[in-house]
């Protein structure tokens, strides 16, 4: 049985474009970047294109791009490598970050460091009055993501910036959920670092950058070569890195379509969510275009998740972004939303290749396993 793809924010397909513009990379061409042969110099030019490539995707200059293996380890290069080099001070996050961005700063408590969290409210909003009150104690930085990957609520980081930057403390913004989906202007938001992935965008698995601000003083967060203007040392993933290019530049081309798209799917799929008694969350937010997040009362969201896996319908549950814990959401706690409520919590985020057609039989089969789950749940009171 074919599945339909509704968890575009948990990765999405290899388009075929970067497939192609990848292969000579990973049959043909295997020279080394670092080689001052020809081999060597091929795949440098092409690791500076696609440098380029990712820069103007995000309106940098290229060479504030570092390239890294994924979003997490940027988001830990972040953390780590800007405080190392202040004093010991406070590390402010969003109470919705991913775990890759507030478990860093977490840690960072053992080497004599405060990590508090800025609340949110009941739409996943930063709650800007705390932020400023928490910003009275002498702040080194503030790391806020751009769009939240569960609820698709998209935060006010110009302003976040501004208040921090006034406080002199440093910002990062984990805008991973945003390239693609919404313009994303590192010059205008004045962040002084952000991260960005691949594999969120249809290129591969394996890539992701680390957009800094030039006067950001960082400590290297890998010590050889020297790669990477000496921030991230190794050998790079040339063809990962060629592809992560060809996906910047092909998400920025069809920006406006997969809004337009995908939000026309949302609001058709919300509007059948709804009759079918769902609770939908930040719905009243200004969010990412493709994403749902919702629940149903006295309804498992991983039993759910899992029955519609067996109807043919990929989606995830409120807690898909850490695979170690069943606990619910720590968003929707952040959010102030009951603990049975969120752990019902799923989540639907579409795609270009998503029909309307695909809706509808997920909400037709939603409604049967609702159906099936309240009866069994009836029987067994």
């Amino acid at each position: 049985m074919a599945h339909i793809f509704f968890d575009h924010n948990s990765t999405t397909a290899l388009k075929p474009e970067v497939l192609e513009s990848m292969l000579p990379f990973l049959v043909e061409q295997h020279g080394n970047a670092t080689s001052r042969h020809a081999y060597g110099r091929t795949a440098r030019a092409a690791i500076e294109h696609a440098r380029e490539q990712v820069a103007d995707a995000v309106n940098a200059h290229p060479s504030q791009v570092i390239f890294t293996a994924s979003g997490t380890e940027a988001n830990n290069f972040a953390v780590h490598g800007i405080t190392s080099n202040l004093c010991h001070g406070q590390i402010l996050t969003s109470a919705v970050e991913h775990p890759c961005v507030s478990r860093p700063a977490l840690a960072m408590q053992s080497r004599g460091w405060r990590a508090i969290d800025i609340a949110v409210n009941i739409d996943c909003k930063l709650d800007m009055h705390h932020l400023h009150n928490l910003l009275l104690t002498p702040t080194n930085l503030v790391s806020v993501m751009l769009a939240n990957n569960e609820t698709g609520v998209i935060q006010d980081l110009a302003a976040v910036a501004d208040l921090a930057i006034q406080h002199k403390a440093f910002v990062h913004t984990d805008a991973v959920q945003g390239l693609g989906k919404i313009p994303v202007d590192f010059a205008g938001l004045n962040v002084h670092a952000m991260t960005v992935s691949s594999h969120k965008i249809g290129g591969p698995l394996g890539a992701g950058a680390l957009i800094l601000d030039k006067r950001l003083d960082i400590q290297p967060l890998l010590y050889g070569g020297g790669q990477e203007r000496g921030l991230r040392s190794g050998t790079e993933n040339l063809a990962a890195i060629v592809g992560f290019g060809v996906a910047c530049e092909l998400a920025i081309k069809n920006l406006n379509a997969f809004a337009a798209h995908t939000q026309s799917l949302r609001d058709f799929c919300e509007a059948g969510l709804l009759k079918l008694g769902a609770h939908l969350f930040a719905n009243h937010a200004n969010r990412i275009p493709n994403t749902s997040f919702f629940a149903f009362p006295n309804i498992d969201g991983e039993t759910l998740v899992m029955a519609l896996d067996r109807k043919g319908f990929a989606v995830a549950s409120g807690s898909a972004c850490s695979s170690d814990t069943k606990e619910p959401s720590h968003v929707l706690l952040a959010m102030g939303i009951d603990a049975d409520l969120a752990r019902g919590a799923v989540r639907v985020s579409f795609g270009l290749s998503n029909t309307m057609e695909q809706i509808q039989q997920f909400l037709a089969a939603l409604g049967n396993e609702l159906a099936r789950l309240r009866n069994l749940t009836a029987m067994s009171a």
